[in-house]
């Protein structure tokens, strides 16, 4: 069934479960960074934990995305929402029994990073079978304002029950969502699209097929290699903003909470705006100039004074707008020119590329950040977004990025 503006309600159902489980995971995530900066104050223990949660993206993505398009959508977010529920519980066992220490969180980061892309695979995977394709950017921008709300809610309502509660106690939020998220999706059906039945074995073939229909794709292979390059320096500057705040603003966990609920609203605000909107006409215009700003207020967070938190706040607002604005019509591009068969492979090629070169950022940061200070890479990172943002409004092959995807992909 069908809402008078086409959207399937069946849609909603899914949100509301997604918005659930993301919930529960950026409490745990919040949680878990703050006890490894508060117990190890290391930036390369940081830098370890960034690594693991980026691994199964780049590593597995293909094979996640083959098994995707093959599978149970609905079925494959409702295994991931249990296992990292139970991932947690263990968690918490080990808290109670006094035997949670380092290697027991990287563990569970990584598992759950590999049962997180699933869902987030299956979830960008089913939108197109669920949604009408004029709505698609706007639904990207909705979607980026929830992140941004929970974004703003979670890291100081993590720091607010870290005060009250015991680690156990924050982790246990955690598996209520998940459970509470599993009942909202057990009352959903997502449509199966054509092409393969789960009957066989994923092969080497069907994820081929998704790294070919990339491959001839002269525009997505470019932003590709700007997103590479750019996650390469900006996600070892945030996976450090911890100690951006302990070492360089003299803060605690409410500082921190502060400044990423700063980007929580700065998303929410871009998210309504590109729900309201769309972005331009070109939506890879949208793309590009969100990445000058979001460059803009990264360089700026890294050259602030140590006595300007406040405006470090209102740098990470208008960057967690900017990467709406960045994100948001690329999501939106995939979603509508990709055939829905082929969705998961094509989202998590995409995703593995973009973050192939990120473990090498993530084993410099600790080294780099302890003897160069932590801001340089803000510095790098905001500059490197600016400067892509700008060259790819020159070129051609970005600027057409839509008319000139691959009609399906090329024949065995």
């Amino acid at each position: 069934m069908r809402s008078p503006d086409g959207i399937s309600r069946a849609f909603w159902a899914v949100w509301a479960a997604h918005a659930l489980s993301l919930f529960g995971s950026m409490l745990v995530q919040f949680a878990l960074v703050w006890w490894i900066a508060r117990t190890t104050d290391s930036a390369t223990a940081l830098s370890i934990a960034t690594l693991l949660v980026l691994l199964p993206g780049v590593l597995l993505g293909p094979v996640i995305g083959a098994l995707v398009d093959r599978w149970d959508r609905r079925g494959i977010m409702l295994g991931a929402d249990g296992g990292m529920a139970a991932v947690t519980l263990l968690l918490i066992l080990l808290a109670r029994a006094d035997m949670l220490h380092l290697g027991p969180i990287y563990a569970a980061l990584f598992l759950r990073s590999i049962l997180e892309t699933f869902h987030w695979s299956a979830l960008q995977a089913s939108i197109a079978l669920l949604v009408p394709e004029r709505h698609l950017a706007r639904i990207a921008g909705l979607n980026q304002a929830l992140s941004g709300a929970l974004n703003m809610v979670a890291p100081p309502a993590g720091a607010l029950l870290l005060g009250l509660l015991p680690l156990p106690g924050v982790l246990l939020v955690d598996v209520v969502t998940a459970a509470l998220a599993m009942l909202a999706l057990g009352f959903v059906r997502i449509p199966r699209p054509g092409g393969f039945g789960p009957a066989r074995p994923v092969g080497w073939q069907e994820i081929r097929e998704g790294l070919e229909y990339v491959r001839r794709w002269s525009g997505a292979l470019i932003l590709m290699g700007m997103g590479a390059l750019i996650n390469f320096l900006v996600n070892p500057a945030f996976a450090l903003l911890p100690l951006l705040v302990i070492r360089h603003f003299r803060g605690g966990a409410l500082e921190l909470g502060a400044l990423e609920s700063a980007w929580g609203a700065g998303i929410i605000s871009g998210g309504l705006l590109l729900s309201a909107w769309g972005g331009f006409r070109r939506r890879i215009h949208t793309t590009l100039i969100g990445l000058i700003g979001m460059g803009a207020a990264i360089l700026s967070l890294g050259l602030l004074p140590a006595g300007a938190f406040p405006f470090a706040m209102g740098v990470m607002f208008m960057g967690g707008l900017m990467n709406v604005l960045t994100n948001g019509p690329i999501l939106a591009i995939l979603q509508a020119v990709v055939p829905p068969a082929l969705q998961g492979r094509v989202l998590t090629v995409v995703s593995s590329v973009v973050g192939l070169i990120s473990p090498l950022g993530m084993v410099l940061a600790g080294p780099v950040a302890d003897t160069l200070g932590v801001r340089v890479w803000f510095v790098a990172g905001g500059l490197a977004c600016a400067l892509a943002g700008g060259i790819g409004l020159g070129i051609p092959a970005v600027v057409r990025i839509e008319e000139q995807a691959p009609v399906r992909a090329a024949e065995p």
